[in-house]
C-alpha cells in the first residue's frame, strides 16, 4: 500500500503541492491528470524519493519513504535518455537484475523473457538507437517489469508517441497490469488515456499549491478495447467528469 498524508512540496518560496492525501491499495492502477504545470511530475518524483517531501509523509508498505525505495521502478516519457545506447536491448533490460544477484546467463534469460512479453522477441541483440520510438518505450517498460517492482511509477510514458503507437502501449499496460497486479501510479498524457487504462483517476488543481479536486473510481470492465470501451456510455460520462474537474479548480 502507498499512502500520502498531507503531502506538500515547494521550491524555495514557491509552493507546488499542498495537502495531498491519498491511499493507493496494493494492485491498483491510479492515473493522475491535471493542467500543465500543476505539479504532476513533481508529485511523482516525490513519491519516488527523488525529492524530499517538504510537508507531510509518504509511506510504502508501512515504511516511511526517505529515499528511493527498494523494488521501485520508474518509466519516463523521455525513453531515449533512459536507455543506455552502448548496451544491447537485452542488456538494458537485464541491468536492474544485477541487484538481485543473478548470474549473467540468468539475467539474459529473464531479459529475453520480458522482451517477448512486451512484443519484442528477436530484438535482444539490437541497440536502442536501432528501434523506433514505440519499441524503445517497450524496452523501458520491459526493464521496469524485469525487477518485479512492488510500485511502478510512469511519468507520461506515451505522451511523445504517435496516436497508434500510444494506443498499442496503452493496451500493453492494461494487459500487463491485469496479469501482474503491480501497484502503479501513472501521470497520464490526456483525459481519455487516464479513463481508459486506470482503475481510478485523481485530478490535481491548477498551481500554485495544487491539491486534489477529484478522486474518481473507474468502474469500467477489466477487459478494455480501444473502440468498444471508448464507445461505452460509462466511458463518456467518466471522461466528461474528469474533463470538468481539470478545467475547474472547484473541489468536488
Amino acid at each position: 500500500m502507498l499512502r500520502l498524508d498531507s503531502l506538500g512540496q515547494r521550491y524555495g518560496d514557491h509552493r507546488v503541492l499542498h495537502d495531498i492525501s491519498l491511499t493507493v491499495p496494493d494492485g491498483q492502477l491510479l492515473c493522475m491528470v491535471g493542467p500543465s504545470g500543476c505539479g504532476k511530475s513533481t508529485l511523482l518524483r516525490t513519491i519516488a524519493g527523488l525529492l524530499p517531501a517538504r510537508e507531510g509523509t509518504i509511506t510504502l508498505d508501512g515504511a516511511p519513504v526517505t529515499g528511493v525505495p527498494d523494488r521501485l521502478a520508474v518509466v519516463f516519457q523521455d525513453y531515449g535518455r533512459s536507455l543506455l545506447p552502448w548496451l544491447s536491448v537485452r542488456d538494458n533490460v537485464a541491468l536492474p537484475l544485477r541487484r538481485r544477484g543473478l548470474r549473467r546467463a540468468e539475467r539474459r534469460a529473464e531479459a529475453e523473457r520480458m522482451l517477448e512479453r512486451v512484443g519484442l522477441a528477436g530484438t535482444a541483440r539490437r541497440h536502442p538507437w536501432q528501434l523506433s520510438g514505440g519499441m524503445q518505450q517497450r524496452v523501458a517498460i520491459a526493464r521496469a517489469l524485469a525487477c518485479r517492482p512492488s510500485l511502478l511509477l510512469m511519468d507520461e510514458p506515451f505522451g511523445s508517441l504517435d496516436a497508434q503507437t500510444r494506443e498499442d502501449l496503452e493496451d500493453l499496460l492494461v494487459q500487463v497490469h491485469r496479469a501482474d497486479g503491480t501497484t502503479t501510479v501513472l501521470v497520464a498524457h490526456d483525459i481519455d488515456e487516464s479513463v481508459y487504462v486506470g482503475d481510478r483517476v485523481v485530478v490535481l488543481s491548477p498551481g500554485p499549491a495544487s491539491r486534489v479536486v477529484l478522486d474518481l473510481p473507474v468502474g469500467l470492465p477489466d477487459a478494455r478495447d480501444q473502440i468498444a470501451t471508448r464507445g461505452l456510455a460509462e466511458f463518456v460520462a467518466l471522461r466528461a467528469q474528469v474533463g470538468r474537474a481539470v478545467r475547474s479548480d472547484t473541489p468536488r
